[in-house]
């Protein structure tokens, strides 16, 4: 495909304005505005933040927040809040449209399903489950996608229309809002003082490559009087398709590659003409043992000459494997829609009732190549496949004996036929997905020891519903019928012709064997919370402030495949009905103590700590604490250090879970083909020998290709337990601020988190490494392989690991100039600098590490580079705004392969004009994502499309302009 090209000079300037952006901003808003934290600051007010329960001065904030606003999220051109948040330094990435996994891939090893189609956030590397989203601070409904039992919410289940600012903990505070606030918490905050009308509408695409169109169209109105106020809106969402053909980085398999017989191999065995694999010792074993059909379509007996110098029979070659890559989606296509009602009514100062709903639909996809239909002893899909026998009597057998799986009890005359399903069309994907939750509160303040007493009681009810369609699946009873003696092929049977290569499969043999694959997921939250905060008395410093609270929440999740799918009887991804349910109670507390305040070199001294209990019906009880101190010498200058205990129960998938398949992109050591080490490490050699591989070296099965790993719950599992330090401060000079700023802020911390009995399984690279390399009997043991050495299975079944342990610093600048004759500035440049990521599993003898720091890890993907930062510049001058983004991501290695992914800088721009004559209520915004189109940098062991979507831009200049008009 032509790409467009970008002169040396554009790409130097680009890096000398960004100079101050190598690390960036989550908190790029307009150089005027203020955080409400910063209002309330300047009008003496306490509030409630994240990450404290008891109101206080915004200023002196325990723990370190980031405030991500409706500015910051509409600079950015984004039309879902995940993509937004993904590019926070401290986040990781997680699930988002960029992924396209479903049947082609199956289940992650999280035990929460595929998610086709949803979008998470993932902070500090350690999973999204391990980050707890909460909104307006009260828990939110999981999503599904109809492919399991995610512990995770959906943030495309969240209308944007309703996001007033983000704010996110970068911080573990399980002692404070309970299980899964481990890497951190996002707190979502709702609109609920708006005043008339806004409206929006934006429309995008790839400049140049003219796909991926995106919509977004937005309206609210907020009303009321100083009682009464209401808070309504809706929103739809639209985003088409990039298709992996139209990028040349996912022309092919593998980065640079433009054969399948190129060496490194990596294309699919399952060919569009098909591929027979014969047991060595057959009688009818032909010359190089495997065949393919020579002139396709054949659409009778055929003529098997077992020399292959003549028949309809040739010997298969590299050249005849199926290139799958071009059929993916590089961005998959979704439709939202939905709404918001927040309304609230003021009685009195002691009762205040308010009432929110939502309710979000989503339309998504995914797609796959055509399926790959593979059957026999050695075929791996552990179900009916595997057995499947292709009797003499089938018309289209030309091998005039049965093609015997061995099931039957005698000896198995052949391998494995594999065939491409073109004729059925590419797998599709299709997910409908409907959240719905109502919240109740009830809250005001009384007095108490003749101070302000605060209270608030809480009713949150969610449900999700997702149903998925597949289309392009088999049902493989009836394939062993069609297969099987013509003379039980009665009916509406038709006899299938498997040999016969493409266009041999005729509509009335697909009829039979193909259906319509239909499942259904559903999540459900019942959470009651009760608060009280408020003064008790006064140390030098200020009054002792306390909260305490209870809380008790119901969670219920199902997941219920196609009933043939449950029968085992599918083609693709095999699944079990799962369904489980838990409730928990809890009790928090959280103290202030000020000890000191305006004491030379003692400006500020406070302690402050929480503690909270739950009881969880499916973990037993636990105990979490956490404690801090602050400490101002100046004015100008905050220091504070925090420890906290956290605490995550299993998640309902984790527990109960059934178990599926995750096709991973994975290399195996022991084959003899290129890449291996069988033949040139007589210690591999031995190991593998050992694991089931044939001595003589007959396995040759190319690199880079997909193997299948066991996934699912497991009820034995126990919670995980993890401890975070943070040490960090923050610089807000009043030389600047009385000077030429409105704001200027310097924040740094340092983080420390260690999770032990993490819930997740062995890797499968680690596996077969340790196998390979070491022998290691726990590693050999999960690795399954059929007597022709193929692996058939690796055990990826969750369990209580040794642990993660990572360590970082986060820096954050914040400047915004006063107003100058040029306009007004402003300068938000942020940073996460990862010192260690590291996680440690069990082995037969003790345990191993692997320490990601710098590496990308491939499939699943994530990379961990040393450095991520981003910075927005911003200029506003009359009814002109401008701003510029700059996104750096450091350079990382595969962690399989060792090849070099190089460090990558995006550019992002946006001009907006508001009229003065309308009174600014118009606005037209000009936007250009990835400005210099950069592209991602090649993977050879991630999931798809040769680059990690959890890191990475798509291919492509993204240009858009949005309409916005206020009333």
């Amino acid at each position: 495909m032509k790409r467009s090209s970008v002169t040396t000079r554009a790409s130097i300037l680009a890096l000398a304005v960004s100079a101050l952006a190598l690390p960036i901003a989550a908190h790029a808003q307009a150089a005027p505005e203020e955080t409400p934290q910063e209002a309330a600051a300047e009008a003496g007010e306490d509030v409630v933040i994240t990450g404290s329960r008891i109101r206080r001065d915004p200023l002196d904030n325990p723990s370190p927040v980031t405030v991500v606003d409706d500015a910051a999220i509409a600079k950015t051109g984004l039309s879902s809040i995940a993509d937004v948040l993904q590019r926070i330094p401290a986040s990781s990435g997680g699930l988002n449209s960029k992924f396209n996994n479903s049947g082609n891939f199956g289940n992650p090893p999280d035990g929460g399903g595929v998610g086709a189609g949803s979008a998470a956030i993932d902070l500090r590397y350690l999973g999204a489950k391990r980050t707890l989203v909460l909104v307006d601070g009260l828990r939110y409904v999981n999503g599904a996608s109809a492919s399991g039992i995610p512990g995770t919410v959906d943030l495309n289940s969240i209308p944007d229309v309703m996001i007033d600012r983000i704010e996110v903990l970068q911080s573990a505070a399980s002692a404070l809002y309970g299980s899964d606030a481990i890497g951190g918490v996002v707190n979502i905050i709702t609109k609920s003082g708006q005043k008339g009308f806004r409206a929006t509408a934006q429309y995008g695409q790839y400049l140049g490559d003219n796909d991926g169109d995106t919509q977004n169209y937005q309206l609210s109105w907020g009303g009321g009087n100083d009682r009464v106020t209401l808070n309504l809106g809706g929103f739809y969402t639209k985003q088409d398709s990039v298709r992996a053909s139209d990028r040349e980085i996912s022309q092919f398999v593998n980065p640079g590659q433009t054969a399948c017989t190129d060496p490194i191999g990596g294309c699919s065995g399952a060919a569009v003409n098909g591929r027979i694999l014969f047991n060595p010792g057959n009688p009818s074993l032909p010359a190089g043992g495997v065949i393919t059909v020579r002139n396709a379509p054949l659409n009778g007996r055929g003529v098997y000459d077992p020399t292959l110098v003549g028949g309809d029979f040739r010997a298969f070659t590299n050249a005849d494997r199926f290139n799958f890559a071009p059929f993916n989606y590089f961005l998959t296509p979704n439709e939202r829609y939905g709404g918001f009602l927040n309304a609230r009514a003021e009685f009195s100062d002691a009762f205040n009732v308010r009432l929110k709903a939502t309710w979000a639909h989503r339309e998504s996809q995914n797609q796959a190549a055509f399926l790959p239909l593979n059957i026999g002893p050695d075929a791996g899909n552990g179900n009916l496949l595997d057995t499947i026998s292709v009797d003499v009597t089938n018309p289209f057998n030309p091998f005039g004996i049965t093609l015997n799986s061995g099931a039957n009890g005698q000896p198995a005359t052949y391998s494995l036929i594999g065939r491409r399903l073109v004729e059925a069309g590419q797998r599709t994907y299709n997910q409908s997905v409907d959240t719905l939750t109502v919240t109740g509160t009830i809250d005001g303040k009384f007095d108490l020891f003749g101070r302000n007493w605060y209270y608030d009681a809480n009713a949150v009810f969610g449900v999700n519903d997702a149903h998925q369609l597949f289309t392009g699946n088999l049902n493989a009873a009836r394939l062993a019928q069609a297969l099987g003696p013509v003379s039980q092929c009665t009916g509406a049977c038709v006899p299938f012709n498997i040999f016969g290569g493409q266009g041999s499969i005729t509509p009335a043999m697909l009829a039979f064997v193909a259906f319509d694959e239909k499942s259904r997921s559903s999540q459900e939250l019942q959470d009651y919370t009760f608060n009280v905060s408020g003064e008790l008395f006064d140390l030098p410093g200020g009054p002792v402030g306390v909260a305490f609270g209870y809380e008790h929440r119901y969670q219920q999740g199902s997941f219920t495949p196609d009933p043939i799918i449950q029968a085992g009887l599918g083609a693709d991804i095999p699944a079990q009905a799962a369904r489980g349910s838990f409730d928990v109670d809890e009790v928090y507390g959280e103290l202030r103590l000020p000890l000191i305040r305006d004491v030379p070199l003692l400006r500020l001294v406070e302690l402050n700590g929480a503690v909270r209990h739950s009881d969880f019906s499916t973990a037993g009880g636990n105990t979490t604490l956490s404690g801090g101190a602050l400490w101002k010498p100046v004015d100008d200058l905050l220091l504070r250090a925090q420890y906290a205990e956290s605490f995550r129960a299993p998640s309902i998938g984790e527990l109960f879970g059934a178990q599926s398949r995750f096709d991973q992109t994975l290399d195996d050591p022991c084959t003899s083909a290129a890449g291996g080490l069988f033949q040139s490490n007589a210690t591999v050699r031995a190991n593998c020998i050992a694991n089931g591989v044939p001595a003589s070296g007959s396995y040759v099965e190319p690199q880079g290709g997909q193997i299948s790993v066991l996934t699912g719950g497991n009820v034995n599992v126990k919670p995980e337990t993890a401890e975070t330090w943070v040490f960090g401060g923050v610089y807000s000079p009043a030389w600047a601020r009385g000077g030429f700023a409105s704001a200027l802020s310097l924040e740094v911390n340092y983080y420390d988190i260690k999770v032990d009995g993490a819930i997740q399984s062995i890797p499968a690279e680690v596996l077969l490494g340790r196998c390979a390399q070491d022998g290691d009997a726990l590693s050999c043991a999960a690795v399954q392989r059929t007597p022709a050495g193929f692996i058939s299975a690796i055990n990826g079944v969750l369990l209580n690991t040794g642990g993660i342990r990572t360590r970082g610093v986060d820096a954050t600048l914040n400047l915004r100039t006063r107003q100058t004759g040029a306009g007004t500035f402003g300068l938000s440049v942020s940073g996460n600098y990862l010192l260690k990521y590291e996680e440690t599993v069990p082995a037969t003898d003790g345990f191993t590490s692997t320490n990601y720091t710098g590496t990308e890890r491939g499939s699943p993907d994530q990379a961990y580079p040393h450095f991520k930062g981003q910075a927005t510049i911003d200029w506003d001058i009359g009814p002109v705004a401008m701003a510029f983004t700059g996104r750096y991501i450091d350079n990382v290695i595969e962690n399989q392969g060792g090849n070099a992914l190089d460090s990558r800088f995006y550019a992002d721009i946006q001009a907006t004009f508001r009229p003065s004559w309308m009174g600014e209520r118009f606005g037209l915004s000009l936007g250009v994502n990835n400005l210099f189109d950069k592209d991602p940098p090649a993977c050879f062991s991630c999931s798809l499309n040769n680059y990690d979507p959890t890191t990475y831009d798509i291919p492509g200049r993204f240009g858009y302009a949005r309409l916005s008009y206020g009333f």
